[in-house]
């Protein structure tokens, strides 16, 4: 949640210049969003690597493990970053509203350099997560969070002396925020002395090329499926902004919400993909289709709860983002979608968590594809523009997509995991 609240405190202190700058964080964003969780994805590669390892008491291959880590997200982090810079000018190929555009580029250029410091990051963190030392990174995250706005605070509206900045402070903040959580989340792991037998014998050369691939082959398929998700949502953006602002800048509220829940809910998938490797490790599958299970229920709970939250403060949770009365108006029914997909969107991301830790990623990854960019977004490209129901028709195709892919990764799940109980009692 941590991470996404980033994006949260720009939107809604951003919001308060008014509904053309809010529509602007919203298309950088739905941009940005997708290498970002594109730079995730390639790093949970590293949890279910050390859950394992952990599990079998391998002090040297953790090593090798974290050293891969910080090779392949560093690197991984200045092609993401370079990619975004170097099609930058796309962006006016989308057909927005020309405004929105001038005002997305130089603040989606800015966040493109936050990249680099977030995967570095995000390296130590999944190595320490791994391992089940979770507490910290949130921590760290927190820290991240209160700079970030401190600084949104001062570079958006010009305040201590600075000169008002707009959209393009958010986006400094952001990455000045970023890179003192890198350093931070990097001296935990540096001089934590439980972290001393990785270190003893850490040499930063000598890289192999099959840990390499062993991490780009689960690493870029756990990519995909964020991708495959976060870029439906991104797509649904750019559709609305077809549409006109006002719709835009409803979008980005209800997603900005929505979104909140959802990071709550990867954050149980990772406790999952951590239990779940843990155990694949020990060679105890009863315990760990008991930890998916008891995380999946956790999920049903928080979500369940979310959604009454959606429903009953539909009207007032906008007007934290925005005074516009239409863009409130828009938003409020939006998120009575957002509702009644939270279930699907908890099951789904728990489920995929889960199957991260038992190392089945290519299953998992053509399922999102198919229930998100083979059903998800042409249904919503009906509803919305052939049938006329506008940003709500295109929502209605993100909750098709959500629950179809939360029924077959929940069944790919239940049919793997029988399988292993089943294999080891023959035994």
């Amino acid at each position: 949640m941590g991470q996404v609240t980033v994006q949260v405190a720009d939107s809604m202190m951003v919001g308060q210049l008014g509904k053309e700058p809010l529509a602007g964080a919203s298309f950088a964003n739905s941009i940005f969003v997708i290498f970002l969780i594109m730079g995730v994805g390639m790093s949970f590669a590293i949890t279910p690597q050390t859950a394992q390892a952990d599990g079998e008491n391998d002090t040297p291959k953790l090593t090798e493990i974290l050293k891969h880590g910080i090779l392949i997200n560093g690197l991984f982090g200045v092609l993401l970053a370079g990619i975004i810079l170097a099609g930058q000018d796309a962006l006016w190929f989308f057909s927005q509203p020309e405004i929105v555009v001038e005002l997305a580029l130089p603040y989606l250029r800015v966040i493109a350099y936050s990249l680099i410091p977030f995967m570095v990051y995000q390296a130590f963190r999944q190595f320490a997560e791994g391992l089940g030392f979770t507490k910290q990174s949130m921590y760290i995250t927190v820290i991240g969070n209160i700079i970030n706005i401190v600084l949104n605070y001062i570079f958006i509206f010009g305040k201590m002396g600075a000169e008002p900045m707009g959209l393009y402070g958010a986006g400094l903040a952001t990455l000045i925020s970023r890179i003192v959580m890198a350093l931070l989340m990097f001296s935990f792991v540096f001089f934590n002395h439980r972290f001393a037998p990785y270190w003893q014998h850490f040499v930063f050369r000598h890289f192999s090329k099959k840990l390499i691939m062993a991490n780009l082959r689960l690493g870029l398929p756990m990519a995909f499926q964020l991708i495959f998700e976060i870029s439906t949502f991104s797509m649904a953006a750019i559709m609305i902004g077809w549409i006109g602002t006002t719709p835009l800048a409803a979008h980005q509220i209800a997603i900005n919400l929505a979104s909140i829940t959802y990071m709550v809910a990867l954050g149980i998938a990772a406790a999952a993909t951590i239990r779940v490797g843990n155990q694949i490790g020990k060679k105890d599958y009863k315990t760990m289709r008991n930890a998916a299970m008891t995380c999946i229920i956790m999920a049903v709970g928080l979500m369940s709860v979310a959604a009454i939250v959606f429903i009953l403060g539909r009207n007032f949770l906008p007007q934290l983002y925005i005074s516009d009365p239409e863009v409130i108006r828009q938003a409020a029914i939006l998120l009575i979608v957002a509702a009644l997909f939270q279930l699907s969107d908890g099951v789904q991301v728990i489920a995929l968590g889960a199957l991260r830790g038992m190392s089945d990623v290519k299953i998992p990854t053509l399922i999102t594809l198919v229930a998100y960019w083979v059903i998800g977004l042409p249904l919503g490209y009906l509803f919305g523009f052939t049938l006329g129901q506008g940003a709500l028709g295109v929502w209605y195709g993100l909750l098709a997509g959500l629950s179809i892919a939360a029924v077959l990764l929940y069944i790919r799940f239940n049919k793997l995991s029988n399988a292993l109980m089943l294999k080891k009692a023959d035994l």
